[in-house]
């Protein structure tokens, strides 16, 4: 059965979801992040079908997400590199992981992090303003200038014009 596509949705979350929600996509990131980057040792780290990842990588290319460098012609080899695009998911990856070191890993953490100033990571997401940590209470949703009652979308935007969420 082919996957829900989501370009109609006026939602940026499922139209982000469209690119990177498949359970694979994520896991390719992580890897072509730390180093994992050629289709072959793609394939040995994480055990995907070979036509699953030559579907997820030509998705992650056209999308601008990935970039490919060829390193040989003969036959055709390529490294795959983040790009703008996808450097900006780093640290929602890393978020994400985080977030399973607490709740699925037991407080085991397979991988750790540490940021540029030296010090062990313990990712946030805080606000631009203040920068108070982002919490579920501390949120409140509005209608934005994209939003409107379209598949996906329609009982958020009628609560959202009426000031509730």
């Amino acid at each position: 059965m082919p996957r829900r596509r989501f370009a109609e949705f006026a939602c940026s979350l499922a139209r982000s979801l469209d690119v990177i929600g498949d359970t694979w996509t994520p896991l390719i990131l992580r890897d072509v992040f730390l180093g994992v980057d050629t289709f072959n040792d793609i394939v040995r780290d994480l055990g995907i079908s070979r036509a699953l990842l030559t579907d997820r990588l030509a998705l992650l290319v056209r999308e601008g997400v990935l970039d490919e460098a060829e390193y040989s012609e003969r036959p055709r080899r390529v490294r795959y590199t983040l790009t703008d695009s996808g450097r900006e998911l780093v640290p929602v990856l890393v978020a994400l992981t985080q977030w399973g070191d607490r709740w699925r890993s037991g407080g085991e953490a397979p991988i750790e992090f540490t940021h540029d100033c030296g010090a062990p990571l313990e990712s946030q997401v805080a606000c631009d303003a203040c920068g108070s940590r982002l919490t579920a209470e501390s949120l409140t949703a509005r209608p934005g200038p994209g939003g409107r009652a379209a598949p996906g979308t329609a009982v958020i935007a009628e609560r959202l014009s009426r000031g509730r969420t």
